[in-house]
């Protein structure tokens, strides 16, 4: 998202085509989804929608945990995203404790209380451009500290986290490549729709299930995308 509202400051003519994991038209990019109405246009990725998705998927993979941690950076505004992982939590019973960061010194004071101070037997990462740069770092934490955790992008479980999902980023960035051929070739964005990605992808790290001495259940083995070996 910073580098589209630079783009959008540095230009109002150029077109921009934008890939984004948030609503477009609440952020002031575009008048509409249909549209656009301006310079901009692009795809979003299904994502921040998704943290219930991430609490239910993981409590499938550690269902003997019933005390969980969500990892938030404060400077991230996502109060609507941390009410609807809560009530998602009251549905499932379980207790949710948030943990804050938003700085690389403050991931490692984090994951050090999680278990010990807070008793939590499993993590939610939460969104945020901040996770999102430290995603191997996080991952790699995770499995230091014996975390079963989840987040959404696969360099997290590549490194270590136990599992990932998120609107497929692949499937995102092929639309914007076809969008950016249609605008080279004389389309304007303003109208052209946005777009959105509706693949989801979970990958788990198998690998990292066996360390943490969990065995996961066929099905969700099976609803996979990717299993790391």
């Amino acid at each position: 998202m910073p580098g589209v509202l630079a783009a959008r400051a540095a230009t109002g003519t150029i077109p921009i085509v934008f890939q984004l994991g948030t609503d477009p038209v609440e952020l002031g990019f575009v008048e509409s989804l249909n549209r656009p109405g301006s310079n901009l246009t692009g795809v979003t990725n299904l994502n921040l929608e998704l943290g219930p998705k991430r609490l239910e998927l993981l409590h499938q993979a550690v269902p003997a945990a019933k005390v969980i941690a969500l990892l938030v950076d404060p400077t991230n505004p996502a109060a609507e995203l941390q009410a609807k992982i809560r009530a998602a939590a009251g549905t499932l019973g379980l207790q949710l404790h948030l943990v804050q960061a938003s700085a690389p010194a403050d991931l490692h004071a984090a994951f050090s209380k999680i278990i010990p101070e807070l008793g939590a037997q499993a993590l939610v990462i939460s969104t945020g451009g901040f996770f999102v740069s430290h995603a191997k770092e996080l991952g790699a934490l995770s499995l230091r500290h014996g975390l079963p955790a989840i987040f959404q992008y696969r360099e997290f479980t590549a490194a270590g986290g136990l599992m990932s999902y998120a609107g497929s980023f692949a499937e995102a960035y092929r639309l914007v490549g076809v969008y950016v051929g249609r605008i080279l070739k004389g389309e304007k964005p303003a109208e052209l729709p946005v777009q959105q990605a509706t693949t989801l992808e979970l990958i788990i790290n198998l690998k990292t299930a066996k360390a943490l001495g969990l065995s996961l259940p066929l099905p969700l083995l099976g609803h996979a995308s990717e299993v790391i070996e």
